[in-house]
C-alpha cells in the first residue's frame, strides 16, 4: 500500500477521491468504488501502485489501434480493479476484484523492469490495457516517462471515465488512446456499467483530442442493449462533430460474465453499424471482431483506394507512406 494521489482530505477524516468521475467521498475504512483505493485514518492509499496482474506482448491491432504504427508489437501490462461494473466485461477475473483479494492479486513489479521487458521483446510502445488503466495511475504514470524516455510509445486502453484532474495529468503522457464508449444512453451506463452518465466519457474523448492524443473509439453492440440505430447514429455524429479522422472500432459481442443469456451480436448489426458511421462522414470504420466481414481495412478518404488490409489481428498490406496515400497524396491520420 502506498499513499494515492489525486485526492483531497476532508474533516472527520474522510476524504474525497479525484481520479475518476465517480469522487467517491470515502469514511476511514471505506474503498472507492474501484476496491483499491481506500481511506486509512483520512489519507488515500492504493493498493496497486506496482502490482501487475497481467503482461503480455500483443499485436498493435489487438487493443485495438489500426492507425497506430501499424503491425508492430505492443506490451501491455495491467494492475487488477476497475471503475466500472460492466455486466458483460470480458476480464472479470482480474478486473472485478474484491478489497479483500487484490493485496494478494498479482506480482509485485518495477516500471524500470515493465519498460526494459518491452524493449527487450521488440516492442514500440507500452499498452495500459486488459482491466481500466485509471484505476492504476500511480502505475501508468511512472511507468510511461520512462517509456516515453527510452522512445517508446504510451497507448491508454480505458473507459474514459476521468475526473479532470486526472486528464490534466495524462496529457503530457499518453500519446494514444483508445476510448470505450460502450453506448449512447445514459440508461445504458446506469442499467450495464453501473455508471451515472456517459457525459465524462465524451469530455474525455473531445479532451484528448484537442490536446494532441491520437484517440481511436470502440463501441461493442450488445443485441437489445446499445445496438439502436437512431442511438447508434446520434454517437457517429458526435465523433464526427470532433473530428471526421476518428476511427471508430463497431465490435461483436459474445455472451461472458453477467451477460450469458444474449445473443452473439450479428454481423448484420455491425455491418448497419458501419455504414451509419461512415453516413455520419466520419473515414474510418471498422468492424471487429468478425474477420473477414469486409470491414477491416483502411481506406483513403481522398480516392478510397485500399490503404490497409487487415485479417483479424495480421496486417496483410500497408501502403500508407509517410502518413499519405501513395496514389493521390490524401493525409493519412494516425501514428505512422
Amino acid at each position: 500500500m502506498r499513499e494515492a494521489e489525486l485526492y483531497t482530505r476532508l474533516p472527520e477524516e474522510r476524504v474525497r477521491c479525484e481520479l475518476c468521475a465517480h469522487h467517491c467521498l470515502l469514511k476511514p475504512g471505506q474503498s472507492g468504488i474501484c476496491r483499491v483505493r481506500e481511506n486509512h485514518s483520512g489519507r488515500l492509499f492504493t493498493a496497486v501502485a506496482d502490482l501487475v496482474v497481467a503482461t503480455h506482448v500483443d499485436p498493435v491491432e489487438k487493443k485495438p489501434f489500426y492507425h497506430v504504427l501499424p503491425a508492430s508489437k505492443s506490451y501491455s501490462l495491467a494492475a487488477p480493479g476497475c471503475n466500472f461494473r460492466c455486466r458483460h466485461c470480458q476480464n472479470y477475473e482480474i478486473s472485478q476484484v474484491s478489497r479483500q483479494r487484490v493485496p494478494g492479486f498479482g506480482a509485485h513489479r518495477r516500471p524500470v523492469e515493465l519498460v526494459r521487458e518491452a524493449l527487450a521483446a521488440g516492442c514500440r510502445s507500452l499498452a495500459y490495457t486488459y482491466t481500466e488503466p485509471t484505476v492504476y495511475f500511480e502505475l501508468l504514470s511512472e511507468t510511461a516517462l520512462l517509456a516515453r524516455e527510452q522512445g517508446l510509445l504510451n497507448l491508454m486502453v480505458s473507459n474514459g471515465f476521468l475526473s479532470p484532474a486526472a486528464r490534466q495529468r495524462l496529457y503530457p503522457l499518453i500519446d494514444a488512446a483508445n476510448i470505450d464508449l460502450k453506448g449512447w444512453s445514459d440508461r445504458f451506463y446506469r442499467r450495464v456499467c453501473s455508471a451515472r452518465s456517459k457525459q465524462p466519457v465524451l469530455d474525455t474523448i473531445a479532451s484528448f483530442i484537442d490536446h494532441g492524443i491520437w484517440v481511436e473509439v470502440t463501441t461493442l453492440l450488445i443485441p437489445g442493449y446499445n445496438d439502436d440505430p437512431a442511438e447508434l447514429k446520434e454517437l457517429a455524429r458526435f465523433l464526427a462533430s470532433l473530428s471526421p479522422a476518428i476511427p471508430w472500432h463497431v465490435t461483436g459481442f459474445f455472451p461472458t460474465y453477467r451477460l450469458t443469456s444474449v445473443s452473439p451480436t450479428p454481423p448484420e448489426t455491425l455491418n448497419r453499424a458501419r455504414k451509419i458511421g461512415l453516413e455520419a462522414g466520419l473515414y474510418y470504420v471498422f468492424s471487429g471482431n468478425r474477420p473477414g466481414l469486409g470491414g477491416e481495412d483502411t481506406y483513403c478518404p481522398g480516392c478510397a483506394t485500399t490503404l490497409i488490409r487487415r485479417y483479424g489481428f495480421r496486417v496483410l498490406e500497408n501502403r500508407v507512406r509517410e502518413g499519405r496515400c501513395p496514389d493521390c497524396g490524401e493525409p493519412v491520420a494516425g501514428i505512422f
